[in-house]
């Protein structure tokens, strides 16, 4: 059921801002690709001075949208290791009026392989109505939605506004934490809104209101104490990569369905995807079949999956007729909302140890944790947003769900734990994060801008 029209905002002052915000897009287009046309990779093998210049560009981008408060902050790891500069710019709030955090980041994923662009990663390129390089969705999308709200809303903004954008997030954001405690005063809010997340589809909002966790591991298989003659030996002795693919053969049952005992299941979404989108969205060859049981959004948001991400075994180039002794795999396990991270772990873990295929050696490393998120569906934030993307698009958002995890999200509900948090974002199905030929559809970035400035408005509503 839509939201009404909130007393002060009638609908010719929605008007008023779409014909704004219409009028701001052309100048916010330009600034997008002057961004994305700065390299900053956040993967410590890239020429670091380049993070360096898009925190510096960022930073007078928003002191040209009126924030005076403008600061290039870091934090260190616990190591001492510096982190990649965040830009902090804030606008106190009017008395009476709550303050709205809006994050995004400006760092963004390596290119790849050039010859894989259709159009060079680092030069904007229009096509049919996309805006084509690398860190134009993710997430310097977000930086230009915050920014375009706070130019349509001017002087009539009507809450207080602080601007954080992250440098490392694409490597994981390992100053993060730190950085909250450090600047917790500079960040403290009534209402976060992150910017680094999806629509349903062009044409259609969406409210990311669950994100799954993450659990990732190493295991490794030994059988031998050395290599030895496949002729001379094979047969009655498996060799480690085929005793580390039975083991992970063990993970799904015969539907493609994650068999590991204790991890849990959140309810089905809603909405479905249609598979042939599904398809035609992931790159899925034909022929290949979907694995997996019940609705595809369940698959993706709300049950767990296992992958296999990573193999350390000889390469085919150089491998000899010997047995290998040792092979080792990375899993990535995406966990629902609900799960524990460390529950989820020793499951796992416990899983492989049990499953040991052969009496071979399992040996399990384990690696990064992150939470998953599950958004309270009718708080008060929740439903401003609602409202304003209804008015912008035309048509009710749709509660989605991220098959992916925010890793930091637990981590501002730690530090902010009083704060609604909203996830937002600019991109679509098409979008290609991290992929190559990623792009912005420039028609949705304007709703987008549009959407954030018709939410701050209701929020200084109250």
């Amino acid at each position: 059921m839509t939201a009404p029209t909130p007393a002060g905002i009638d609908a010719d002052r929605v008007e008023t801002l779409r014909t704004r915000t219409a009028d701001a897009f052309p100048a916010l287009r330009s600034d997008l690709e002057a961004l994305v046309r700065i390299p900053g990779v956040s993967n410590t093998e890239f020429d670091q001075a380049h993070v360096d210049a898009s925190a510096t560009a960022v930073a007078e981008l928003l002191r040209g949208a009126g924030l005076d408060d403008v600061r290039i902050l870091t934090a260190s790891t616990p190591d001492g290791r510096a982190g990649a500069p965040a830009v902090v710019a804030r606008r106190p709030a009017p008395e009476g009026a709550p303050t709205v955090l809006l994050y995004a980041h400006h760092d963004v994923q390596p290119p790849g392989d050039d010859a894989d662009w259709v159009s060079p990663p680092f030069e904007p390129t229009e096509r049919d109505g996309r805006l084509y390089g690398r860190g134009s969705a993710d997430d310097k999308a977000g930086v230009v939605a915050h920014l375009g709200a706070l130019r349509v809303l001017g002087d009539e903004l009507g809450v207080g506004v602080t601007v954080f954008v992250e440098g490392e997030e694409e490597i994981g954001s390992p100053t993060f934490t730190a950085f909250l405690h450090a600047h917790r005063d500079l960040l403290q809010a009534d209402v976060i809104v992150v910017a680094d997340s999806a629509n349903w589809a062009v044409g259609v909002p969406g409210l990311t209101t669950s994100l799954r966790g993450l659990v990732d591991c190493t295991v490794e298989v030994a059988a031998l104490h050395h290599a030895v003659h496949s002729g001379q030996f094979g047969g009655p002795l498996l060799d480690a990569p085929t005793l580390l693919a039975r083991l992970v053969a063990t993970l799904h049952d015969e539907h493609g369905d994650v068999a590991v005992a204790g991890l849990v299941r959140a309810p089905d979404p809603s909405v479905d995807y249609d598979e042939d989108a599904f398809r035609a969205d992931s790159g899925a060859l034909d022929g290949v079949e979907l694995a997996g049981t019940g609705p595809l959004t369940a698959r993706l948001w709300t049950r767990p999956a296992i992958s296999v991400i990573g193999l350390d075994a000889p390469r085919v180039a150089s491998a000899s007729n010997t047995l290998t002794p040792r092979a080792t795999a990375k899993l990535s396990v995406r966990i629902a909302p609900g799960q524990d991270p460390a529950a989820a772990m020793d499951a796992v873990r416990r899983h492989l140890v049990e499953h040991a295929p052969f009496g071979a050696q399992v040996t399990v490393t384990d690696g990064e944790q992150g939470k998953p998120f599950q958004a309270p569906l009718d708080s008060t934030a929740m439903q401003a947003a609602r409202w304003a993307f209804a008015r912008s698009w035309g048509t009710e958002p749709v509660d989605i769900g991220i098959g992916g995890s925010i890793p930091f999200i637990a981590d501002l509900l730690e530090v902010f734990p009083d704060a609604a948090i909203l996830v937002t974002g600019v991109q679509d199905p098409d979008s290609r994060a991290h992929g190559a030929n990623e792009s912005v559809d420039l028609g949705e970035l304007e709703r987008v801008v549009l959407a954030e400035a018709l939410l701050l408005e209701r929020l200084a509503q109250g």
